[in-house]
């Protein structure tokens, strides 16, 4: 599988005409194989000549059931807009099974192994469908993408089929149809006090090297004070700090730390913990702590105690996203320290460069696989490319109908009625767009292209998220995936070897171990099996190369 810095596919073919049944082929099984299925009985309801950009109407009237991710903030209700107007707009009515949120995995997995599942099971992230694949139990959907004109014509515009192929089972398929993501949307890094930094001629830094020469000028300033006193913490130890640390050093560490790395040079997989880079990114931390410019309590207080060490100037640097710079540390220093000011900077730029790593793919949508037997099978699929991948129906999910709960002037920009509340922009409001209206659901809310995505940032969040966005985005790790059989094994490994590394990366960190004793971290790894773990990944991503090119 060839995978480049633009995420191509080899064997990807253009596709002209998206009205048509064209289908993508290349490095999966033929996401084109349903052309060799007779779908001609299975077409009620279903559009003759369906496009992309053409509003989906259903021919005569459907039923399709949902599995719903009732959310506490805004519980579900039955007498939302958001079905009413979807049955006006499509001619479908949903029917949903409403599930707590805090129970939706384990009844979705219950539901699906009985066979209950409704037809459509969104709100499912890329990995947790593994399980029910060797059963039937849900669609290869794959197969079936050529029905979908508008979620074709994004994998073609963005550039997403290398993504896609990261979600490939063995056999080639791939299970869910994700949230698709025009550019990928970083969430977390530094904010500095920066009326601080003014006090004392600093400027705010843009590469960690900088990060440490800012620190070390507040520590020079403020000896009894640690600069740096972080949050987000507590399961993982640094989760949030490490996550956006890891690839300046070109690794992966915290939220989004995996055993498995993709060493571009070796053409292999290699175990993370146990890289080079992953050591670099260690031994800055370690500087870092060992010097008394980072509070070794970072990596494990509470999101709390962190806020109040910042709200008290006992540090002046936190880990933030866009929310809460505004809604938690600017509003409340504003409140406690007159003339405070704090603000949040690009990710800092590590040995690698102007960099941005992830995938453009986000939680998205499982398909019982009962649902190709049905007569309606095509309008089915039709009506799930336009509501969760039309720019129209992805609009819809987001804002609802424009002149009642939303007005627009073009290019991206929206306005929320008066008297509704978007995300509490209005406290105030009589109204709230999720809790009485059932739009920004993140069921069917996600993903879309920059406009519509950016088109809710506040400012702060707009400019941060514009400089990353200009970044160079690196390719997906290529595709790996593991037989039943392997995955059993794999599991058995993988903890032990996870828990390890986060166990050591925390001791290292904090000094409490050696950096001299790397080697002998490394020899515990490979007792633990790692060599093993890393061989079963490498022969499967050969294996898929092989039979999927």
């Amino acid at each position: 599988m060839k995978n480049t810095g633009q995420l191509s596919r080899r064997g990807l073919l253009a596709v002209a005409g998206f009205a048509g049944l064209a289908a993508l082929t290349g490095c999966g099984s033929g996401d084109g194989e349903a052309d060799t299925k007779d779908l001609s009985k299975k077409r009620a309801g279903a559009m003759k000549n369906y496009g992309a950009g053409d509003q989906f109407k259903a021919t005569k009237a459907l039923t399709f059931t949902i599995l719903h991710n009732d959310m506490p903030t805004y519980p579900m209700k039955r007498d939302w807009l958001f079905w009413k107007e979807v049955t006006e707009r499509t001619g479908v009515t949903l029917k949903p099974t409403s599930v707590p949120a805090s129970d939706y995995d384990k009844k979705r997995s219950l539901l699906i192994g009985a066979g209950d599942a409704p037809l459509l099971i969104p709100k499912t992230y890329p990995g947790q469908e593994t399980a029910f694949v060797s059963s039937g139990a849900i669609l290869p959907v794959s197969e079936y993408v050529r029905l979908m004109p508008n979620f074709r014509a994004k994998v073609e515009k963005w550039g997403l089929e290398g993504d896609l192929d990261s979600i490939r089972q063995a056999d080639g398929n791939y299970y869910v149809l994700p949230g698709l993501h025009e550019k990928v949307k970083s969430g977390y890094s530094l904010s500095f006090r920066t009326d601080v930094l003014k006090k004392h001629g600093l400027d705010l830094p843009t590469t960690w090297d900088q990060v440490y020469d800012v620190l070390k000028a507040l520590k020079a300033a403020y000896p009894d004070v640690y600069p740096f006193s972080d949050r987000w913490g507590q399961p993982t130890p640094g989760g949030a700090l490490l996550n956006y640390l890891g690839p300046a050093f070109g690794t992966k560490a915290g939220w989004s730390y995996a055993n498995t790395a993709w060493d571009t040079k070796a053409r292999k997989y290699v175990f993370t913990g146990a890289t080079d880079e992953y050591r670099q990114m260690l031994e800055y931390l370690r500087k870092l702590v060992a010097e008394k410019l980072m509070d070794p309590e970072s990596f494990t207080q509470s999101d709390d105690d962190a806020v109040r060490k910042l709200l008290s100037g006992k540090s002046f640097v936190i880990s933030a996203n866009p929310q809460e710079l505004v809604q938690n540390y600017r509003y409340n220093l504003g409140k406690q320290v007159k003339g405070a000011t704090i603000e949040m900077i690009p990710v800092p730029i590590g040995p690698t460069g102007e960099v941005i790593v992830g995938s453009r793919l986000e939680n998205g949508l499982m398909v019982a696989g009962r649902a190709a037997e049905g007569d309606s099978f095509v309008a089915m699929m039709q009506f799930v490319d336009w509501l969760w991948y039309s720019d129209g129906g992805q609009e819809f999910a987001k804002y609802g109908v424009e002149g009642v709960t939303y007005t627009s002037s073009g290019a991206g920009r929206y306005k929320v009625a008066d008297g509704i509340s978007y995300m509490g922009s209005d406290p105030s409001a009589p109204k709230d767009l999720q809790k009485d209206y059932g739009f920004t659901n993140g069921e069917f809310a996600y993903g879309g292209s920059w406009a519509l995505v950016s088109s809710s940032f506040s400012p702060d969040e707009k400019a941060f998220q514009d400089a990353m966005a200009g970044r160079k985005l690196l390719p997906v790790d290529p595709a790996h995936p593991l037989k039943a059989d392997e995955q059993e094994q794999a599991t058995l490994w993988d903890t032990p070897l996870k828990d390890h590394v986060t166990q050591n990366t925390l001791k290292f960190a904090l000094g409490k171990r050696p950096m001299s004793e790397w080697d002998a971290y490394l020899a515990e790894l490979k007792a633990k099996n790692m060599q093993r773990y890393i061989d079963l990944h490498n022969t499967a991503y050969e294996r898929f190369k092989k039979e999927h090119g």
